[in-house]
């Protein structure tokens, strides 16, 4: 797994090396069935000081690394963002878009160029494999559920977890993606007892978005998300004009059916987000969001409606309503849309909950769901006397 080759790092600052970073991890997969190459626009916004607010008060470096005769062996991102890092008891960096042959002095020199540059930067630490962004996307190392990958999460060989671990990273927490069936059936009873008891509740209300009325829903998901989500470490509160964005830029992909709310006299207290699963179309498209492939996008989304799987993109429910009971409604909800002639959607992925989070894994196990992938969010500790501390658990009830 080590070997003798000397590699030359090479920074990624033109248009050559950018296409390479993006092109590499195709090769590098060429004979994996499984794998399917993301959008390269997807990637690239993340290193786009014009469309990544991250860095206003942070900065993104990549690197590749090639061999003797020049062939590319390797990738990785190296980033910081003061705000976040600051959430740590020690300032934390990540690296992400870690890619690499099987051989442990190759990823090792990925490795060291991440933590030497962080190291400049002030950083104690770094988390990877993680994203620049959000952590809804490019998030983690797969170490369970080698077959196919949901929309924009992360794929790798199962040799990753080696080079990760043999470098010195350590499991910060796991991320587990949960699925289910959508056919009727598999929900514990406990779960229909807590829905029958809310829905009795003149109180609380539940329904899908329309596009008719964008501002209001845009205010409501601002609203329960700086509620229910931002008190979580490395999580920042949004504002409405970055919730109308997060809508407008949904919309062409979105399915209504797919977005539920939860009102408790009138104002937003909860949300399950869910989308169709887009990598089941544009695993056709090498990468590439040509205007044909939009419009072949479109095509197998609302005409074909080629879509089988859902992805539950982000569940949450406002502390003062935890315990009450919503997380049943909201999944009556969608179980009552389900049961339509025209819903074609057959299986449901949770994309993804943190083993910190035993309350929504709780949720999930109570749905029916089980756990199909498991990714791993690694940390390493530039001081290597310093006690390593897992993620701290969360009580989201």
């Amino acid at each position: 797994m080590t070997s003798t080759t000397t590699y030359t790092l090479l920074e990624v600052a033109d248009a050559t090396s950018r296409r390479e970073f993006l092109r590499f991890p195709a090769r590098l997969y060429k004979s994996d069935p499984n794998y399917i190459r993301p959008l390269d626009e997807d990637v690239e916004a993340i290193f786009d000081p014009a469309k990544n607010k991250l860095f206003r008060q942070g900065d993104a470096k990549r690197w590749l690394l090639r061999d003797n005769s020049g062939k590319t062996v390797g990738r990785v991102a190296a980033f910081y963002n003061e705000n976040t890092a600051r959430t740590n008891e020690q300032p934390t960096g990540g690296l992400g878009f870690f890619d690499c042959i099987v051989d442990q002095s190759a990823a090792n020199q990925l490795f060291d160029a991440c933590q030497q540059w962080l190291i400049a930067k002030g950083m104690e630490a770094m988390d990877g494999p993680i994203s620049f962004g959000e952590r809804d996307s490019f998030w983690g190392c797969l170490t369970e559920g080698f077959d196919e990958p949901i929309y924009n999460m992360p794929y790798n060989a199962p040799y990753y977890q080696k080079l990760f671990e043999n470098y010195g990273f350590q499991n910060y927490f796991n991320q587990y993606t949960y699925r289910r069936d959508l056919r009727p059936g598999g929900v514990d009873p406990v779960m229909w007892e807590k829905a029958d008891r809310i829905t009795r509740n003149p109180d609380y209300s539940f329904r899908t978005i329309t596009w008719k009325n964008n501002d209001k829903f845009a205010e409501d998901f601002m609203i329960i998300f700086n509620k229910g989500w931002a008190r979580f470490p490395g999580v920042k509160k949004i504002s409405k004009a970055h919730a109308l964005l997060l809508l407008k830029k949904m919309r062409p992909i979105m399915d209504t059916r797919l977005i539920h709310y939860a009102y408790y006299q009138g104002e937003p207290v909860a949300f399950f987000i869910m989308m169709p699963d887009l990598y089941q179309i544009i695993r056709r498209f090498n990468g590439k969001f040509t205007l044909i492939n939009k419009l072949r996008l479109m095509y197998h989304l609302k005409v074909r409606r080629s879509c089988t799987r859902v992805i539950g993109r982000i569940f949450g429910i406002v502390p003062e309503h935890q315990g009450k009971g919503l997380e049943a409604g909201l999944i009556r909800s969608f179980e009552k849309i389900t049961v339509r002639p025209d819903f074609k959607y057959t299986d449901l992925q949770m994309n993804w909950i943190g083993d910190f989070n035993p309350s929504m894994m709780k949720v999930a196990e109570q749905i029916g769901a089980s756990i199909a992938k498991t990714h791993v969010t690694f940390r390493f500790l530039f001081d290597r006397e310093k006690p390593f501390q897992r993620a701290k658990r969360v009580n989201s009830n």
